[in-house]
């Protein structure tokens, strides 16, 4: 594990900006695909960098997929960018039928998921997006927490033999990890060692799961903390190894908590361990817009609710 305290914020998406124009000078097959929204995606970064290899479909989201697809055939390595609840739903036949059946080298970076499209409302908070891409074979999902997993995040994502979903930020987000965070595909990141309940978190909810865990740790309470970046294929070993240990397991996710990481890790637990677990999201509701804190903590998602969910859970096991 390789941390460092939160000393600055930045969006995810800008990550990937950046790190997309570190590609495309490393590997000319690099392309990107956008749907006219690149200067919230960042993709704008590689348009002025190569724009010969930039192509702004417009807003033809559905168009877009399928273009990412025959440029995987040609040889190419296509990252599709656009809003997570476009990327997901609009474009979701082609992703599946085109992309997916296929096993293309596609990548689909999507931008504003959850809650951190905090006032665009309930068009563009995607809380569904997860559960509809973890069911579609041959399908990787990730959801890096902060700037130096998101860069890592995209550098592994071209060398996946298969289309890879990457969910990023609107909002800046802490930086918790240092440049040399070792970020592995399917593996999960523990960020605290604990033996009294596990915390499994993942995207922009890992800083509000390891606020939790300090607050804990001041009542006596120790947290085994793991970082899911990646949802599909879940860290089956890391969870069973932490709720063996512990005894008691939270879910923390800015998604629904029907489908996404708190489904994945109850359907492992239920066939491998079960033990008692607490899932902490979108409890099958559309959120309101608002501010981001305010969301998080009308929905039960913030810090001071993971501490309440923690203890609960506690209880649970006796």
């Amino acid at each position: 594990m390789t941390t460092a305290a939160p000393k600055r914020e930045l969006p995810t998406r800008h990550a990937y900006g950046e790190t997309l124009v570190e590609l495309g000078r490393e590997d000319d097959r690099i392309v990107v695909l956008e749907a006219d929204i690149s200067k919230s995606t960042q993709t704008y970064r590689f348009a002025e960098a190569f724009p010969d290899r930039f192509f702004n479909v417009g807003v033809a989201e559905q168009n877009m997929m399928c273009m990412a697809a025959g440029a995987a055939i040609c040889g190419r390595i296509p990252f599709v960018s656009t809003y997570a609840v476009f990327g997901s739903m609009r474009a979701c036949e082609q992703m599946r039928t085109s992309v997916a059946y296929p096993k293309l080298n596609v990548n689909i970076a999507v931008s504003h998921a959850g809650l951190t499209a905090y006032d665009d409302g309930v068009t563009h908070q995607a809380v569904e997006d997860l559960g509809i891409v973890r069911s579609i074979p041959n399908m990787t999902v990730l959801q890096p927490c902060d700037a130096p997993s998101t860069r890592k995040a995209v550098r592994a994502a071209v060398e996946i033999d298969g289309p890879v979903y990457l969910r990023l930020t609107r909002i800046a987000m802490p930086i918790l990890y240092d440049d040399n965070v070792d970020f592995q595909i399917g593996k999960a990141i523990r960020l605290r060692t604990g033996g009294d309940v596990t915390i499994v978190a993942v995207g922009d909810m890992v800083f509000q799961a390891r606020e939790a865990a300090e607050r804990l740790a001041a009542q006596g309470i120790e947290v085994d903390l793991l970082d899911m970046h990646t949802i599909k294929p879940l860290d089956v070993d890391a969870l069973l190894d932490s709720a063996t240990k512990t005894g008691a397991v939270v879910t923390a996710e800015d998604h629904n908590v029907l489908g996404g990481l708190g489904s994945a890790v109850a359907e492992a637990l239920g066939e491998h361990c079960p033990t008692p677990l607490l899932r902490v999201g979108l409890q099958d509701t559309f959120a309101q817009s608002g501010s981001y804190g305010d969301l998080l903590r009308h929905y039960g998602m913030d810090a001071s609710h993971l501490v309440e969910a923690a203890q609960r859970v506690m209880r649970r096991k006796q």
